[in-house]
């Protein structure tokens, strides 16, 4: 077992002021609450086992904790950092020329679009180099298009 420094967190006036405001106003997120504790008991002394004890979590949490407040002040102590998530699967341009293939006619031989068939036309029409069905739901969705609902109607003329 590692010995860990004793983590000797003093929070300045300013940030316990903020503290104690977060705690005694309204709906805050557990996490951020929990985080508040654990700064204000490691600003009275107490050590990272004792207030893993007191707020239930680990004690690795309670010194990540201490150690973000040291490094990035009480933003990054009480707050996660953005995270970037996921690359987009489709560009602009590809989604611009799928919901313009959509909106054109069915192939020949099919009386309208489904997921499926877009997502095969798609590939087919080198629009894209691969795409699945979940990414094009999700595109006609945020367009509001549902292309498996609308029938071309040939309209026989009278007399």
């Amino acid at each position: 077992m590692r010995a860990h420094r004793k983590l000797k967190i003093r929070l300045k006036r300013t940030h316990k002021e903020k503290l104690q405001k977060l705690l005694n106003g309204g709906i805050q997120p557990v996490r951020v609450v929990r985080r508040a504790l654990v700064l204000r008991q490691l600003h009275e002394g107490k050590n990272a086992s004792q207030v893993a004890a007191a707020v239930q979590i680990s004690a690795k949490a309670v010194r990540e904790i201490g150690r973000r407040y040291e490094h990035g002040g009480l933003q990054r102590a009480l707050y996660d950092a953005e995270r970037p998530g996921a690359r987009p699967i489709l560009d602009e341009t590809q989604r611009q020329r799928i919901i313009a293939m959509v909106c054109s006619d069915a192939p020949e031989g099919r009386a309208r679009w489904t997921v499926r068939l877009i997502a095969a036309e798609a590939v087919r029409r080198k629009l894209v180099p691969r795409v699945g069905r979940e990414v094009i739901r999700v595109l006609l969705q945020r367009h509001d298009l549902q292309p498996w609902r609308e029938k071309n109607v040939v309209c026989r003329r009278t007399g």
